[in-house]
């Protein structure tokens, strides 16, 4: 019985799979392929890997990524460009799938460190493949609006990246209270590897 719940649990990685595949779909249409390197859109494929392969701290970065995501998806693409499918199925699918996840892996105290080390790896992978004029990750320049502020890009990333590491730690924090790793007990286990808890 364990097994088949395990097994059931792991395939809900499917799901974010499916979301950046539509996603890919919209952007093979229309153009900007670059754009599937946001973190949003990225965070769908390690959610999806990190639940198949019952790896929790993949999971839980991806999870923390979700709230942000949602929060930046919703002023910049669905308030200002309005409602497209593939993006809502992407961040709303994305965040639904995670908070569910989280319910059974949980939150530690230490996971906005990975979320961390994802964004850096994502914003790379976005200066190295990504358009410039795209800006994904804001890896190519200052974001618009912030010119005036900070005249050099690097200035603007130290900086941006140290408010990244507090509003992920934030976010990390507030999860764990809700969902404490410590809590998990063995007789909840799932087959989960890599956690701080052995569940």
């Amino acid at each position: 019985m364990e097994d088949r719940l395990s097994t059931r649990y792991r395939l809900l990685g499917v799901l974010p799979l499916i979301f950046f595949l539509v996603q890919t779909i919209h952007y093979w249409r229309f153009g900007g392929l670059g754009n599937l390197l946001w973190m949003c859109n990225a965070g769908n494929v390690l959610l999806g890997i990190g639940l198949l392969i019952g790896h929790r701290e993949m999971i839980r970065a991806a999870a923390i990524w979700t709230i942000p995501g949602l929060g930046i998806w919703i002023k910049y693409v669905l308030l200002a460009s309005g409602f497209y499918f593939s993006t809502t199925l992407a961040h709303v699918g994305g965040i639904t799938v995670a908070l569910i996840a989280l319910r059974r892996v949980r939150m530690d105290r230490i996971a906005w460190l990975y979320a961390f080390g994802w964004y850096l790896l994502t914003q790379l992978a976005a200066r190295l493949l990504a358009p410039a004029d795209l800006n994904v990750n804001v890896a190519h320049h200052v974001q618009s609006g912030w010119e005036t502020t900070f005249t050099s890009y690097w200035k603007f990333w130290i900086v941006m990246s140290l408010a990244v590491a507090a509003i992920l730690w934030a976010i990390g924090f507030a999860l764990s209270l809700i969902w404490p790793a410590n809590s998990v007990t063995k007789s909840r286990g799932v087959g989960i590897v890599n956690g701080s808890s052995a569940a």
